[in-house]
């Protein structure tokens, strides 16, 4: 019964945190967030197996992992130059139908990775394609020329 307690405490204490820094999917995670939900485990599993008799150490390891993170986001928005050396900013990839083989080697993104995002926007040839650009979360965007022929996806085809 003490386990199933603890875990109760650990969980809500999370939720908690979660809640507090906010409403992000996981493919919008920043480097930092995404850390901070990879070091949790580490920080309350010896509180769950028992390891350490006190639920304390978990507590003020957890709610301190979510301060920081707080912190450092009240300060990323308050202080831009603290927000270009935490986050990363977007990349071209593509111009005006040109693939960018520098940044596409900083960024390791293959031509594939590429196309693929192109079909998933409906543009079939890169010639169409006035920029693709790898966004600070991850993602592609990939920005058709003016007047380039787009074809809807059509989920009934088999």
């Amino acid at each position: 019964m003490e386990t199933i307690v603890r875990i109760v405490i650990i969980y809500t204490v999370i939720i908690v945190g979660l809640r507090i820094l906010g409403k992000r999917e996981f493919g919008q995670l920043s480097p930092a967030e995404l850390v901070t939900l990879l070091i949790i485990p580490e920080i309350v599993s010896p509180a769950l197996v028992r390891d350490d008799p006190s639920l304390t150490n978990a507590i003020v390891g957890t709610t301190t992992l979510f301060s920081l993170v707080f912190v450092v986001s009240l300060l990323m928005h308050h202080v831009p130059p603290l927000e270009k050396v935490v986050s990363s900013s977007p990349t071209l990839l593509v111009s005006d139908g040109r693939f960018l083989a520098e940044n596409m080697n900083k960024e390791r993104i293959s031509p594939e990775e590429i196309y693929t995002e192109m079909r998933k926007a409906g543009v079939y040839e890169l010639s169409q394609v006035r920029w693709v650009v790898l966004e600070s979360d991850g993602k592609m965007s990939v920005i058709p020329r003016p007047g380039a022929a787009r074809v809807a996806n059509d989920d009934t085809s088999s």
